[in-house]
């Protein structure tokens, strides 16, 4: 049986830290500090999620401990995964609509940042998700998204039949990170990684229902990159 390597991206290993985006295949690593998502903006720490048991309910992950994966599940929505740009504090973030609509990325990004020194840069990638090709939303969905993202929605949509719309979640989640100040050319994005396009690379919950599998997607911190 064959092993599947979880996606890697330039941006993050660039500054020297363990991650990866799962796979269809992906054996579960050990040890992966993971919080029981809700589809909230709770941000939990390593250290909460050391037994898997009792770790709270979040949608974001933090870590400065060298060496310990934190981790986020999906089977649609978008994985995040952040670092800072000497790599000893990152974070994972899952985010569906009703998460970005919440403004979970905004709390992640806070709570990655009290951990970074003043002048360090954040560097995030989004993994793999549904994308605007398979992702049809209804009004109610539109109108709670409407109350974060006004200015920027409509790019974000392409009209189907009355009171529906597809629906880049991709977008918005990059519009979401620029306007917390992340630089546009430290956002990193995996093209052509459609969960529900791709069946033999992914799960997805909105392909083959909620009994679908999960994509496990993870990171953690390295040693500080000496600086000068």
């Amino acid at each position: 049986m064959n092993v599947a390597l979880p996606l890697r991206h330039a941006l993050l290993s660039s500054i020297g830290v363990d991650h990866g985006f799962g796979l269809r295949g992906f054996a579960e690593l050990a040890d992966l500090r993971c919080p029981r998502q809700v589809h909230g903006v709770a941000v939990a720490t390593a250290a909460q999620c050391a037994e898997r048991d009792l770790a709270p309910e979040a949608d974001a992950v933090i870590s400065e401990e060298i060496g310990v994966r934190i981790a986020v599940v999906t089977a649609d929505c978008l994985p995040i995964l952040l670092a800072g740009d000497r790599g000893r504090a990152v974070a994972a973030i899952h985010a569906g609509w009703r998460g970005l609509a919440a403004g979970v990325i905004g709390a992640g990004l806070a709570a990655l940042r009290d951990r970074l020194g003043k002048s360090e840069r954040v560097t995030a990638v989004i993994g793999p998700h549904i994308g605007n090709c398979c992702y049809e939303v209804d009004e109610p969905v539109l109108a709670a998204l409407e109350l974060h993202f006004s200015e920027i929605l409509p790019r974000a949509l392409r009209q189907t039949r009355p009171g529906h719309a597809q629906l880049d979640l991709g977008l918005l989640a990059r519009e979401a990170l620029r306007a917390a100040g992340v630089e546009r050319e430290r956002i990193g994005y995996l093209e052509g990684a459609c969960t529900a396009c791709d069946a033999e690379r992914f799960y997805s919950y909105r392909r083959d229902g909620p009994e679908t599998g999960r994509l496990v997607h993870f990171i953690s911190a390295g040693h500080p990159i000496a600086e000068g």
